[in-house]
């Protein structure tokens, strides 16, 4: 019930509006994303990095009607990559092919996307484009994306995909992307799913998210490990240590201004560590959605708030 809340409160305009004026609308987003400009996002990916972590850098945004929207979207990107190499900043950048314009034209998505991962692999040295996961309804074409933007001369590690826990087609996506040597990132999922696609109990998305990183970490292609959670992190450093797994062979990713002592902590530890920074106008459905995974993180936001 909370979780369709908080799913119907992202996609409110108007509730957003309210949200995007309102001071402690402002006050939350300034802690959890970077700004509303590409500086602002390079400016906090460099203090980042002075703290010994990567970073993952996106655009906020999706669903764009037109393809002017798309093309301007897709400019910013190649900003953000041509900022990274002048500035010689550890980060490589995440997008959604909505936001590239999927809804609208998929040639014209398949264009941009395309572009963005040739520049990213042309670079010294190569760098790397994430496409994100959206709702259900873009999986397989998601999936379909990458695997073809892999495929091509060039492009080979530079460009992954986003595989989320709670869908019950998890394990099988991840086993055709290991297949092709695509990298992935593993989340637990954000989106209001049903029950015959989706795991609904926290336990079970666990569960499920714990199967799948012992898959990942096993692999030998270097992935990411997108979770806040202790323990799971906890059964990963366990695992990688008994397993025999390098350190530089994984990574684990959290967000921007969510536990930023754990964050510090792992890499005072010697594990590799990657924030993921957004920025941009469209602050309001990225953090709806970050309670959507999981309402309880209402009080965790709350908390971080005075949090270091």
């Amino acid at each position: 019930m909370m979780r369709g809340l908080f799913i119907a409160l992202s996609e409110s305009r108007r509730l957003r509006e309210i949200g995007e004026r309102s001071t402690i609308g402002q006050r939350i987003s300034s802690r959890f994303v970077a700004g509303t400009q590409v500086e602002d996002a390079l400016r906090a990916t460099a203090a980042v990095n002075q703290a010994g972590a990567s970073v993952s850098i996106d655009n906020l945004g999706e669903n764009v009607t037109n393809a002017e929207e798309a093309r301007s979207s897709a400019g910013l990107y190649h900003q953000l990559l041509d900022a990274i190499a002048a500035r010689r900043l550890n980060a490589n950048i995440s997008l959604k092919l909505t936001h590239m314009g999927l809804d609208v034209d998929e040639n014209l998505a398949r264009e941009l996307v395309t572009g963005l991962v040739t520049k990213a692999a042309s670079m010294v040295p190569r760098n790397f484009v994430r496409v994100d996961m959206e709702g259900s309804a873009y999986t397989q074409r998601t999936l379909d994306f990458v695997d073809e933007l892999h495929r091509m001369p060039g492009n080979q590690d530079c460009v992954g995909a986003v595989i989320q826990a709670y869908m019950r087609r998890a394990e099988s996506d991840i086993r055709s992307l290991l297949a092709g040597g695509i990298r992935i990132r593993l989340c637990k999922g954000a989106y209001k799913e049903p029950p015959d696609i989706a795991f609904q109990k926290k336990s079970e998305v666990d569960a499920n998210y714990v199967k799948l990183m012992k898959i990942l970490m096993k692999s030998g292609i270097y992935h990411g490990l997108a979770t806040h959670d202790e323990d799971i992190i906890n059964q990963a450093k366990i695992f990688a240590t008994r397993e025999g797994i390098p350190r530089d062979s994984f990574e684990f990713q959290m967000l921007y201004g969510i536990r930023r002592d754990l964050q510090h902590s792992l890499v005072r530890q010697g594990w590799r560590m990657r924030v993921y920074i957004p920025f941009g106008t469209e602050w309001y459905p990225y953090l709806m959605r970050r309670l959507a995974e999981r309402p309880a993180n209402v009080l965790f936001i709350a908390r971080n708030l005075f949090r270091q």
